[in-house]
This record gives C-alpha cells, sequence and structure tokens, in this order.
C-alpha cells in the first residue's frame, strides 16, 4: 500500500530484468502502518493524496485513482495487505508478487481498501488461490508472526523507508540509491559491486 513502491513497479520491473549474475532477489515486507480500525483522520488524508499528487508529477508514468478517498474509508492500517501477501505466498512463492500487485492495483487504480480483509479475499479469489486456505492464513498467528520477522530483518538492514533496495554481499549491506525513472543508474551502481 506504499504510494512510492507503486510508483517505482515499472523500473523495478526493467532492473530485474537486467540484474548482473549471481544477484538474487529476496522481498521483505516492511509494515509500513499497524492495524487500526480508527478512520484515517482529515490531515493524513490531505497528506497522501498530497504525496498521490507529488507523485504523478515527479513520475509521470504513474496515475492515481482519487476516487479512492470519496468511495472507501481509508485506515492507516497497511499490517492487513502485509499479512495478505504473506498468506498468498504460502500457497506459492509467485503469488507474493502477484498478491503485491492485486493489492496495489486495487487501491491506486480501482479504488478498493486493502485495509479490509474482504478486498484481500476477493483478490485472493481473483488470483486462483485457494480462498478458504487464503482466509485462514491470512488471520492466522504464525502470519502475524512472519510479518513482525520481516519488519525486524528489514530494519536490521537499516530500512528506514520505502522502496528501499539494499545489497547485501559478505562484505556487508549497502543502500541502492532509488530512481524513479529510470532502471540505469540502480544497474551501474550494481554493476560497480558485483563483479
Amino acid at each position: 500500500m506504499c504510494s512510492w513502491c507503486y510508483a517505482f513497479v515499472p523500473v523495478w520491473a526493467e532492473i530485474q530484468s537486467q540484474l548482473p549474475e549471481g544477484v538474487i532477489v529476496r522481498r521483505w515486507l516492511g509494515g509500513l502502518a499497524p492495524d487500526t480500525d480508527d478512520p484515517m483522520p482529515v490531515e493524513m488524508r490531505e497528506r497522501l493524496q498530497a504525496t498521490w499528487r507529488r507523485i504523478e508529477s515527479m513520475v509521470p508514468t504513474t496515475r492515481f485513482n482519487f476516487e479512492f478517498w470519496k468511495q472507501c474509508q481509508p485506515r492507516r492500517s497497511t499490517y492487513p495487505s502485509c499479512r495478505a501477501v504473506i498468506a498468498a505466498r504460502e500457497q506459492g512463492a509467485e503469488n507474493d508478487v502477484s498478491m503485491t500487485h492485486a493489492i496495489q492495483k486495487a487501491y491506486f487504480e480501482q479504488a478498493r481498501n486493502p485495509s479490509d480483509d474482504a478486498t484481500l479475499i476477493e483478490l485472493a479469489a481473483s488470483l486462483g488461490l485457494d480462498v478458504d486456505r487464503f482466509r485462514v492464513h491470512l488471520s492466522a498467528p504464525e502470519t502475524q508472526a512472519e510479518l513482525v520477522r520481516e519488519i525486524e530483518v528489514a530494519h536490521a538492514m537499516g530500512v528506514g523507508g520505502f522502496p528501499s533496495l539494499v545489497l547485501q554481499t559478505p562484505a556487508g549491506s549497502r543502500p541502492i540509491p532509488i530512481d524513479y525513472n529510470k532502471a540505469d543508474p540502480m544497474l551501474e551502481f550494481l554493476g560497480g559491486i558485483v563483479r
């Protein structure tokens, strides 16, 4: 549910298609905003809409559906979406990315609320997942424990914002500066380290 992560999707896909040999991608969920049923405060709604507008101006290929703010009851709660990715992944590693993209499309393009379990279950069905199994894993304590573990891993790597790219080598971890419009600077950075 990170709007900057959504804006980064096309460039990230390009980077992945050109990664230097030997680089293995491992995705970690960062959490972002814990569970709450409280409506999002008006000031935060306005701040997030301003962020969406800023992203659209900085990353011209990115468009958001602002109807979300009229049609949905926004909550600052992204953990449900994170657990949905873990629950989908439980049915196959390939579902990690598929569920992430389904959540982004629902939220940013279709004005659907992925803070709601009902939306996440609908997305699981649209991906052809076993919905009953998904529903059980979505609310399972082990799923929450895995989310907490992944958040801790991200923090231990020094991740403080999203999206983040971190290259781990035997010499340690190095953050990779993000460019939302071009893959080349990040690929050059990697090429200078990975040989």
